[in-house]
């Protein structure tokens, strides 16, 4: 898929794995790619995402890729604390919140715009690790993706989500991985349809089928790829 020579997207959360995945096939679809990851810019505060995207100039399409359990595990929620709480909402909800209203008036005056929200297979039904606030944060950016389509729609703008399985894409994800054990591993794809473990490639072909020209009358939609998963 192609067709976005002349289009500037920013992809949030490149460092590695889906996000660098994702500013990959968008580069290859002919777009002019800003990757962004928190070496760069603290995405959770209002100052530096104004900076930031105050030296990107218009942009087209935003992915909402930033995010993770912020170094935590499940806990008993009596032992959660304020701030454990508050740094996976903001990591995963407050930066989406934040990128979104930093293009939002740029794309209102060219009547056309894509923002693409990452949420995760969590937001959906549970946190295998049991991280309340990472369920809810991406639970979160899917009533953000259903209020902003609503909104913007009129202006030309949709709003997406994607919903992926698990996948093996940084380290978080491969301690999470081993950390089940061969049987674990053997159960949790055997749950899988397709019989197999998901690619950072997967989720930025989803990415790409949003961005596209030709999904735009698709807006205010929550797209699960995780292969078929049962029970996530």
């Amino acid at each position: 898929m192609a067709g976005l020579d002349g289009r500037t997207a920013v992809v949030t959360g490149t460092a590695h794995g889906i996000g660098a995945a994702i500013a990959a096939a968008l580069r290859a679809d002919g777009a002019l790619v800003h990757g962004v990851d928190k070496d760069r810019a603290d995405l959770t505060d209002p100052a530096a995402v104004a900076d930031f995207f105050a030296g990107t100039g218009p942009v087209d399409i935003l992915v909402n890729n930033a995010g993770g359990v912020c170094g935590q595990v499940g806990q008993p929620v009596e032992d959660v604390t304020d701030l454990a709480w508050r740094a996976v909402v903001d990591a995963n909800l407050t930066s989406a919140f934040l990128c979104s209203r930093a293009v939002v008036p740029g794309m209102k005056q060219r009547r056309a715009g894509r923002i693409i929200n990452i949420s995760s297979a969590a937001g959906l039904g549970t946190s295998k690790t049991g991280i309340q606030a990472y369920a809810s944060a991406k639970a979160g950016q899917i009533g953000l993706t259903r209020q902003l389509a609503l909104e913007l729609g009129p202006f030309g703008i949709t709003v997406n989500c994607i919903a992926p399985g698990f996948i093996l894409s940084n380290p978080t994800t491969q301690q999470q991985w081993d950390s089940y054990g061969a049987d674990g591993q053997r159960a949790l794809v055997a749950g899988i349809a397709l019989q197999r473990l998901g690619e950072p490639a997967d989720i930025a072909n989803g990415v790409r089928f949003f961005a596209a020209p030709e999904s735009g009358w698709v807006t205010g939609q929550t797209i699960a790829i995780d292969g078929g998963s049962a029970g996530l």
